[in-house]
């Protein structure tokens, strides 16, 4: 089969327009985690015909991660996600850009975030993340990502919006990311999954009980498909906008999509947020303290 770039990208017309299609060719995302929902995210960029990507992420597919992350095959346990994810979006465009990372990803981040005005963070490492995010910041580059939520959900962190660490309170500031504990990092996890509690409805759609043991570091974190590739969609959308020069209702603080009502959900004003704030600190003190 001969392989055509605009048979291939065709039908994306009417949703976009062939300059669109062209600019979403001739741009280069980076993608630091291409498991769960950086997975997701970049099979659909790469189905949109993004035509350059640096992609990187340091682990090897487990049995565990067939429930959710969309290039996780029984056959392919055990290989490395980075490489498997570039075969398969080599697979959907033969033409396609790919440079591989893995763990020298993090040493190779200054010239990376230079290339890559839109950066997609797809992982969970908390002390890595503080890199990714001081550094985007360094080289003007905007980072979309998501909350540790059992909703889907999405934030777009830009060069001159506060970084997470700021935003949520983090242990981890005037630390050299090398430098963090395991302490400030199950604090860092703490402080989100308060905000998360605090400013969306997804205590209502998950088992406390377990949810408490993830946040005490007794379990490992629950995940979810619908969850996680709804979260991958919306960053996709989210990059897709900012590649294309777009406006977009998202901003650093983020939303949560519920789709149980269905429904959007915002965070709450400031005040709200601090009068329940010291309940929602008690009730997850509760949670964690429960055997």
């Amino acid at each position: 089969m001969s392989f055509d770039y605009y048979s291939f990208t065709g039908r994306n017309i009417g949703f976009i327009d062939e300059h669109e299609q062209e600019l979403l060719r001739q741009a280069r995302v980076f993608v630091c985690g291409v498991g769960g929902m950086g997975g997701a995210a970049f099979m659909a960029l790469a189905r949109a015909g993004v035509g350059k990507f640096v992609i990187a992420d340091i682990d090897r597919f487990e049995v565990s991660n067939l429930n959710r992350q969309v290039f996780a095959f029984a056959d392919e346990v055990g290989r490395e996600k980075a490489e498997v994810a570039a075969e398969a979006a080599r697979r959907i465009n033969p033409t396609i850009e790919i440079e591989v990372l893995g763990e020298s990803w993090t040493d190779e981040l200054p010239g990376i975030a230079r290339r890559c005005p839109v950066i997609v963070n797809g992982m969970d490492d908390i002390a890595a993340g503080v890199h990714l995010y001081r550094t985007a910041r360094e080289a003007q580059a905007t980072v979309i990502d998501a909350y540790m939520s059992p909703l889907p959900s999405v934030t777009v962190v830009r060069p001159d919006d506060p970084r997470p660490e700021q935003r949520l309170g983090f242990p981890t500031l005037a630390k050299d990311w090398r430098d963090i504990t395991e302490q400030d990092r199950r604090a860092a996890m703490q402080a989100e999954i308060e905000h998360v509690m605090l400013h969306s409805s997804s205590r209502n759609y998950v088992d406390l009980a377990i949810a408490g043991e993830v946040a005490a570091g007794r379990r490992s974190r629950m995940s979810f498909a619908p969850m996680v590739i709804s979260t991958g969609m919306l960053m996709a959308y989210e990059a897709v906008a900012l590649l294309l020069g777009k406006p977009i209702g998202t901003d650093n603080r983020g939303w949560f999509l519920n789709p149980y009502k269905p429904a959007v959900e915002r965070p709450r004003p400031a005040i709200i947020a601090a009068v329940l704030r010291p309940l929602v600190r008690r009730f997850l003190d509760r949670m964690m303290a429960a055997p």
